[in-house]
């Protein structure tokens, strides 16, 4: 069994190692990350650990909610989260809009340099407001702000988008029901 300080100075280091390349979707500043679940086993060869039980990972505004998360880690550096569970739930709060929500059986966050990537498979669906995008298959650009949907292999679950109307302003720019007030 390892001694008490290997262990703290591996928690240290992947503590390390999770917060570096993660952006908080407030003020673009660089956030620690927490990780709470019933139990983690790390592998420091292989640069990644898996976590198991009621896993949640926090961000700044990132949250992801699974039965079992692994994290990756190339050059000291995260490269990847993958989560499973029944289901996965990801969220995501910006200021000043409204949160973007997602669930999936299975998630797969990727940072490659300054690109993050999020792909939802399985029984997946994204929304914001009240536009929502559902499909076997969700690849969400976070930086672009890009979403790809798509049906399953096997033509199940076809591809689904609700987008809602926006409001109308009235002649002087008042929204609805504030208009002459």
């Amino acid at each position: 069994m390892k001694r008490a300080s290997d262990i703290a100075a591996v928690l240290l280091l992947l503590g390390t190692l999770l917060a570096a390349p993660l952006q908080a979707a407030e003020d673009g500043q660089r956030e620690p990350v927490t990780i709470e679940a019933d139990g983690a086993v790390f592998d420091e060869q292989k640069g990644q650990s898996t976590y198991s039980g009621h896993v949640v990972v926090t961000q700044g505004g990132l949250q992801i909610r699974a039965d079992q998360v692994t994290v990756y880690a190339e050059d000291d550096q995260l490269s990847r989260i993958v989560a499973s569970g029944e289901p996965v739930r990801f969220r995501q709060r910006r200021e000043g809009e409204e949160d973007i929500l997602g669930e999936a059986r299975r998630l797969d966050y990727r940072v490659e340099g300054e690109r993050e990537t999020l792909l939802l498979e399985d029984q997946a669906w994204l929304s914001q407001g009240g536009n929502r995008f559902s499909g076997q298959r969700i690849d969400y650009d976070l930086q672009q702000e890009r979403i790809t949907a798509a049906q399953g292999k096997d033509g199940s679950q076809r591809v689904r988008v609700v987008i809602q109307p926006k409001e109308k302003k009235p002649a002087d720019g008042k929204p609805a029901g504030e208009a002459g007030r």
